[in-house]
């Protein structure tokens, strides 16, 4: 179809620039949104291409973000460090396609949150062994969408909170 053929000519193109990696991130109403959409896309592109992990987008889809990062192994590219909050008293009126403004979140049925404040530390030690585990060894990007946190104070409470994950696996401080 089109978009193979647009994304075929254009992993072409990137690794005869130099491009290693096309990330493309998990969600909705994209050409990847799911482990079999992604792993059918990659097949039929090329290994260029892979996925920008974003556990948030994965939670209010209900899965599970542990599961696809097993599945994709090698294909995970890139990871985002956020978080959601399942809202249970809007979720059962307006399911998780929910397209509400995040202007008002306590009438949304999912909203963004800082990385640990939608799952426990305990879960986000577990997706990181799962990471380590398929040989990711990159960046824990944190993005901050958080409606009840600044700017500021979610990326430094993201960054507090990674870096004591990460502190916790090794047994030794994370780096900066």
């Amino acid at each position: 179809d089109s978009t193979i053929g647009f994304w075929a000519a254009k992993t072409r193109l990137a690794e005869q620039c130099g491009v290693e990696r096309i990330a493309f991130e998990l969600h909705p109403l994209h050409v990847v949104y799911n482990v079999p959409t992604l792993l059918s896309f990659r097949s039929r592109v090329g290994p260029l291409i892979g996925a920008n992990l974003d556990p948030s987008h994965l939670f209010w889809q209900q899965m599970d973000p542990i599961t696809v990062i097993r599945a994709l192994g090698p294909a995970v590219f890139h990871v985002h460090m956020k978080d959601t909050q399942l809202m249970p008293e809007q979720l059962p009126l307006a399911g998780v396609l929910d397209n509400r403004s995040f202007a008002t979140p306590a009438e949304r049925a999912w909203v963004f949150r800082t990385v640990g404040r939608g799952h426990p530390a305990a879960y986000w030690g577990r997706l990181v062994e799962a990471l380590r585990d398929v040989g990711y060894d990159d960046a824990l990007s944190i993005e901050q969408e958080d409606p009840y946190a600044t700017q500021e104070e979610g990326v430094r409470e993201a960054a507090a909170f990674v870096r004591t994950l990460l502190s916790n696996m090794t047994g030794s401080p994370a780096r900066g």
